[in-house]
């Protein structure tokens, strides 16, 4: 207002509405005083408000999203990745020794009830015995047959003598039963089972270095082991001489590998001669043996060659894998080469082989043209195409053998490598020809088909029905232009294959024997199937394989094998050979039904359909269904069987087992004899850097 209290001239009378409005400015003006006003501006911050919420609720949702995500990536990996992962696990295989029942008393975890309950004693229930499975040499039975079996020892002064081992005359309580073979049917005591310290302690697991062991046995369960260790003496083993001791075994009981002669003293009458094998280890330069192969060794030298007078010779079969050392050419570099790839022990048993000299001993030529498939891409000189043509040369070498056993160095048996090797020789021995090729084509299920006499008769119907043609001799088949050798006459069957009685081939040493089934891999979609040199391509010949290549062949076999490929230029594929050329020659062959154990509780006619009758070339578990193998303690990928020897041993696999776990439970494991592959680490648990 004026002086005069009229109104200032533009301004209007005063209000308290105004006065509000002073104070409380109007939204408009409040948004001018923190952001442009004008509608260019505006626009721009609405963009800017809408682009911002897209990028918090986008936030938002990929957030979500991976958890999501996250969450059914986490179910996926607790799903199982093979339908036989779904199957109860078995946990038998862990009880140990404090938990011995009589065999008699032993019901299987596959048969026990959900709530069955076995005692734990403090100490093994049961007393440990001597493992002896050899023929009873000074028996009188023994003598009106064979020669006097002279007793071999370690050292040359004849002061140490080969050394026994020791068992459990019982079996854990629950322990797991094999789904695959059987031990009676070869002729092994299945009513015991082997702990670490009577199988290794012989061979020095269980005592230190300073006394010619390895010490290994300082930290671990030891329930009844000072009862053992009281049983053998200790060997010193840091300069026993392998290859020798086994030479003197020989000479000591020459006589009884020689032609049967009339034996002179008190031994009246002709005396059988007794057949020598040699069991070859393929072995190869840079190979690292640790100490627990060192043990198996000891113990496959022993209780194959010297407790059996010299039957066997353990063989390490060497090779250099670089061709440029020249080995043939300098006795120097040969020895050289040799004390630098295997233990001293072994020297004088070990013989070096090359690429190069296979180039020379075979020289082909094995033009690629002539190859179905070559789907390794590989030479065929390499090892991994040809393994056989160094067993071939190596037997050509050695006639004074009738049978080879060609044996991988990832093998182990935790059993009597003797009870093991003669009980499934004298197995395959009695077994006739007929539909043997169609037996062996199969898994034997026990707990399925019966006994073997009834998976026989079944075999026999089922081939009728099905209307196959059964093998019977020689095959006869479109070989190519250089046509194959002619089959030998002992090979050609003496009658029809409907006359025959199953006669044919009774007590005839088989000349192949394998672990695997021996299957025809042109049903399958096994990778090396087509790996086929030398024959007629269009037409390929018929072919048989067994998957790991361990396993026994005759000298009469490699024979044929060496003549086919120096002569015919004939080959194939390793796993395929040796029982494709029995095939086509007419050889006696047999897969042994070794017992083969399983992680999971199968149901039998889903384990049989699996193996046995795979409804596609692709679900074979030769061929892609391979997988159905690695909860089992055999194959060439089995899961279970390094796991099972790793427990066995004291060490722990994935966390479990241990010194601890077998004190806390019932004390360390006991298994029979088990045949496992592959073995790629082992070891013992290391004991702690400070007191526990």
């Amino acid at each position: 207002m004026g002086s005069d209290g009229t109104p200032l001239v533009g301004f209007p009378p005063y209000s308290h509405k105004m006065a509000e409005t002073w104070r409380k400015p109007s939204s408009r003006w409040r948004l001018g005083m923190v952001l442009p006003t004008s509608p260019k501006k505006l626009c721009v911050v609405a963009l800017c408000f809408f682009f911002t919420s897209l990028v918090l609720v986008g936030g938002s949702f990929r957030a979500r999203r991976c958890i999501v995500q996250k969450a059914a990536e986490q179910k996926a990996a607790e799903e199982p990745a093979y339908h036989w992962q779904r199957f109860p696990r078995l946990n038998g295989f862990y009880n140990g020794v404090r938990s011995l029942v009589n065999f008699t008393d032993w019901v299987p975890e596959q048969q026990a009830a959900a709530d069955t309950e076995f005692s734990i004693t403090k100490l093994p229930p049961l007393e440990p015995v001597i493992v002896d499975p050899y023929p009873q040499y000074g028996s009188a039975a023994y003598l009106k047959d064979h020669h006097t079996v002279k007793k071999c020892f370690i050292d040359e002064d004849e002061k140490v003598p080969a050394p026994d081992i020791f068992a459990y005359p019982g079996i854990p309580g629950n322990m797991s039963a094999p789904y695959f073979g059987s031990y009676e049917m070869l002729n092994m005591a299945p009513d015991r089972c082997f702990e670490r310290f009577g199988r290794l302690g012989p061979y020095g697991y269980s005592y230190i270095p300073s006394e010619g062991g390895l010490g290994l046995a300082n930290y671990t369960e030891h329930a009844g082991a000072d009862e053992i260790q009281d049983m053998f003496e200790k060997v010193d083993y840091r300069d026993v001489n392998w290859g020798r001791a086994q030479q003197r075994c020989f000479e000591k009981n020459r006589e009884r590998f020689e032609p049967s002669s009339r034996s002179t003293g008190n031994e009246a009458g002709p005396k059988k001669r007794v057949q020598r094998t040699a069991y070859v280890l393929r072995t190869w330069t840079g190979y690292e043996y640790n100490d627990i192969q060192l043990l198996s060794l000891r113990a496959m030298i022993n209780e194959l060659s010297l407790k059996s007078g010299g039957e066997y010779d353990v063989h390490f079969l060497v090779h250099v894998k670089n061709d440029s050392i020249p080995i043939w050419a300098s006795e120097e570099v040969y020895n050289e080469t040799l004390r630098e790839s295997v233990p001293r022990e072994f020297w004088d048993m070990s013989t070096l082989w090359t690429e190069q000299q296979m180039r020379t001993y075979y020289p082909g030529p094995f033009p690629d043209e002539e190859n179905l498939h070559n789907h390794a891409e590989a030479d065929i000189y390499g090892v991994y195409r040809s393994a056989h043509f160094a067993l071939q040369w190596f037997a050509q070498h050695h006639p004074e053998y009738d049978f080879f056993w060609n044996w991988e160095m990832d093998v182990r048996y935790l059993g009597h490598y003797y009870e093991f090797h003669n009980g499934v020789s004298e197995w395959a021995a009695a077994q006739p020809r007929k539909l043997l090729w169609e037996r062996s084509a199969r898994f034997w299920i026990p707990s399925l088909h019966g006994t073997y006499s009834a998976f026989s008769e079944f075999v026999e119907n089922e081939t009728r029905e099905k209307d196959e043609k059964p093998i019977w001799g020689p095959m006869e088949f479109e070989t190519g232009e250089r046509g194959t050798l002619p089959s030998p006459e002992f090979n050609k069957p003496p009658t029809t294959f409907d006359k025959d009685n199953y006669e044919w081939g009774v007590g005839e040493e088989a000349d192949l024997l394998t672990f695997n089934p021996i299957f025809d891999p042109t049903k399958t979609n096994w990778v090396f199937r087509d790996d086929v040199s030398g024959y007629n391509v269009t037409r390929p010949p018929p072919r048989r394989a067994a998957l790991v290549t361990i396993g026994r062949l005759s000298k009469r076999l490699l024979q044929i094998m060496h003549e086919e490929t120096s002569n015919m230029r004939h080959t194939m594929f390793p796993e395929m050979w040796p029982s494709s050329v029995a095939l086509h020659h007419g050889f006696k062959a047999a897969y042994v039904p070794h017992p083969i154990y399983f992680e999971h509780k199968w149901p039998l006619d889903t384990m049989n359909q699996i193996f046995n009758y795979p409804t596609a070339p692709h679900e074979s578990p030769f061929g892609w269904g391979e997988h159905n193998f690695q909860g089992a303690s055999f194959y060439y990928n089995a899961g279970l069987s390094g796991a099972l020897w790793r427990r066995w041993l004291g060490d722990k696999e994935d966390g479990n087992g241990g010194k601890k776990f077998e004190e806390k439970h019932s004390g360390r494991m006991c298994l029979r004899g088990i045949l496992h592959h592959p073995i790629k680490s082992e070891g013992v648990e290391s004991p702690p850097m400070w007191p526990l």
